[in-house]
């Protein structure tokens, strides 16, 4: 089989993509190394001038477009609206994979699609004009039309096959759900024995409306009139917490961090904490409660969209909307050493779950079977 992946619009750190690009990466990599052992199939990746010092990997060809800019908005819906079409058939792909959600218009090859989440239909709903309104039109039109044209549709949880359904009213046969594959993190102290007597809290948001950055703030504030040491609170992702909760009582104790470079500063700062918060209110799936539990720390979360099926019982998840059930929750594993510990074996056991070794595998089978190409 000749499997061309697309990755053109893919550049590490731009926009909103960054689970996307590791997600590729990884997948590339499996993918690569397989067929390095098996030389069964033909991997080709589409690439640009940004990623090609990852992608251009033994047992890949990797093919740079040229003379197409991948940051310019115009140039990516020509590529994916129709020009990728081209270069697959030129390259006579058995099949075409696409990792970013987008399937083209031009259906002349086989087509897989991973579609992520479908929370621009959330912003319409609950954060109508918070996007420009005809960028987020566009973006659910691509998602609904890829859904149905695409040959198959792979999501990373249950949470988002529901949202494919609901949203595309696609045949629920026709997606599968490969959960996300992790890597083992970076940070300079022996990751075996973990850390739950940390001296502070640590809570990753972002100031997109979804992460819920004023939910944790105004959590952490009552959970700060409930005890006399209150622990203070570090949170990842935004430069202040001015935006989110004008008038806070606590702001003295919160340190914000907009964001943090090196991987191992990030883990290690993770690792030092009593407990792990993160409180978004929709998720497609929901890496740092997973990167949380390798570090042993327990972790707080959503019980939302993905995060259940995440965290299983490896983590106290509350309504990110319930401020004094969330802070009662904080109060709580700041206070019992017994909870931490469980959470952090608990942890350790669930991360095992999402392995990139049954990751690859399930891709594999998904994407090298031939009846698909009938």
């Amino acid at each position: 089989m000749r499997l061309v992946i697309d990755c053109f619009k893919l550049i590490k750190g731009a926009g909103k993509s960054i689970g996307i690009y590791n997600l590729a990466l990884n997948l590339v990599r499996d993918l690569a190394a397989y067929e390095q052992k098996n030389h069964e199939n033909t991997l080709i990746v589409l690439g640009n001038a940004f990623n090609q010092k990852d992608f251009d990997m033994s047992g890949i060809r990797f093919i740079e477009i040229r003379n197409k800019n991948p940051r310019n908005k115009l140039t990516c819906i020509l590529w994916e609206l129709f020009e990728v079409s081209f270069y697959a058939k030129k390259l006579r792909a058995d099949r075409v994979l696409f990792p970013r959600g987008y399937a083209p218009m031009l259906h002349w090859t086989k087509e897989s699609v991973i579609i992520h989440d479908m929370i621009p239909f959330y912003y319409h709903e609950q954060f109508p004009g918070y996007f420009n309104r005809l960028e987020n039109f566009y973006i659910m039109w691509r998602l609904r039309a890829s859904a149905r044209g695409a040959d198959d549709v792979i999501t990373i949880s249950e949470a988002s096959k529901r949202d494919i359904l609901r949203y595309s009213k696609v045949a629920p046969e026709k997606i599968t759900v490969i959960y996300n594959g992790h890597t083992a993190v970076s940070c300079p102290e022996d990751l075996d024995g973990g850390n739950t007597d940390g001296g502070y809290i640590v809570a990753n948001t972002s100031a997109l409306p979804h992460k819920n950055a004023v939910g944790i703030v105004k959590s952490y504030e009552r959970y700060c009139q409930m005890t006399d040491q209150p622990l203070p609170l570090t949170i990842v992702g935004i430069g202040g917490i001015e935006p989110f909760a004008s008038g806070c009582t606590v702001s003295g104790q919160i340190t914000c961090i907009q964001y943090i470079e090196s991987n191992e500063a990030f883990h290690k700062l993770i690792r030092e904490a009593r407990l792990f918060v993160f409180l978004p209110l929709i998720e497609g799936f929901g890496f740092p409660p997973i990167e949380a539990m390798q570090l042993g720390t327990p972790v707080l979360c959503s019980d939302t969209s993905s995060l259940p099926e995440v965290v299983g019982d490896a983590a106290v998840c509350v309504n990110p909307r319930d401020h004094e059930k969330a802070a009662q929750a904080i109060l709580k594993l700041a206070t019992d050493r017994e909870l931490r510990r469980q959470l952090q074996e608990r942890g350790r056991a669930n991360v095992k779950r999402f392995s990139w070794d049954e990751t690859g595998k399930k891709y594999r089978e998904r994407l090298f079977r031939l009846d698909i190409l009938d």
